[in-house]
């Protein structure tokens, strides 16, 4: 009985001394570690575990990135004016959206457009970049689908925004653009409305274009007529 009770003892002696030399800045033994350190690989190298030797490979055909919703329309002068009539800017005018639309446009825009929308920026005044309209100019008669599309691809000097802002970025810039306009015109500000339970994400719908990405589905006929009800048209 004495044997096991010194035993016991000594274990515990035992075990104190290696808890009490262990170094939490370093890290503790590993048994079979290989689940914890993967193997790295470069994004462009090669390795022949890979198909064809490359570790980076393209996206799978047709594939949509997750947060990006297809724009319908194009680079070219009809759609400019396509987009400059019909889209319409699907975010809510509310005192949330036009303030981040403020504070988006000081950041991208008002380098060159100017705090106020007038085209007298900083780079304008410096004359680094000329001939930068006002939003009130009668000649470019501005819409809230004209000032999306322009963002989208740019035109002329301007270049195109699509990688640097989101979706709902540039409608609530739209947005803010817009009201800088009447601002310029004299008219009166437009009221804010309240946002309720309607996030910007229910708004910000795929087109309809966009149906056509799920023809493949299983479901695709039990769900196309749901579908086709429940697409916002931004158009």
């Amino acid at each position: 009985m004495r044997s096991l009770f010194h035993k016991t003892i000594a274990l515990f002696l035992l075990g104190s001394v290696v808890v009490s030399c262990q170094d939490k800045d370093d890290p503790n033994y590993q048994y079979m570690p290989d689940m914890y350190e993967s193997v790295g690989y470069e994004t462009y190298g090669e390795y022949e575990v890979f198909e064809n030797g490359q570790e980076a490979k393209l996206p799978v055909e047709e594939s949509v990135p997750r947060g990006w919703l297809p724009y319908e329309y194009q680079d070219n002068t009809q759609s400019a004016a396509e987009a400059k009539e019909n889209l319409k800017n699907p975010l809510l005018y509310t005192d949330d959206n036009l303030a981040e639309g403020k504070q988006l446009y000081t950041i991208y825009c008002a380098v060159c457009h100017g705090d106020k929308g007038d085209g007298k920026g900083i780079l304008v005044e410096r004359e680094k970049i000329l001939g930068v309209p006002s939003y009130d100019d009668a000649g470019r008669a501005i819409t809230e689908g004209s000032v999306y599309h322009v963002m989208y691809y740019g035109l002329n000097n301007m270049g195109s925004y699509a990688s640097q802002t989101s979706i709902e970025e540039r409608w609530q810039i739209t947005h803010y653009v817009m009201s800088l306009k009447d601002q310029l015109e004299g008219n009166p500000e437009r009221e804010t409305v309240d946002a309720g339970s309607q996030t910007n994400q229910e708004r910000l719908l795929p087109s309809r274009a966009d149906v056509n990405l799920y023809d493949d589905a299983d479901d695709v006929e039990d769900s196309e007529d749901t579908n086709t009800d429940n697409q916002t048209e931004i158009n």
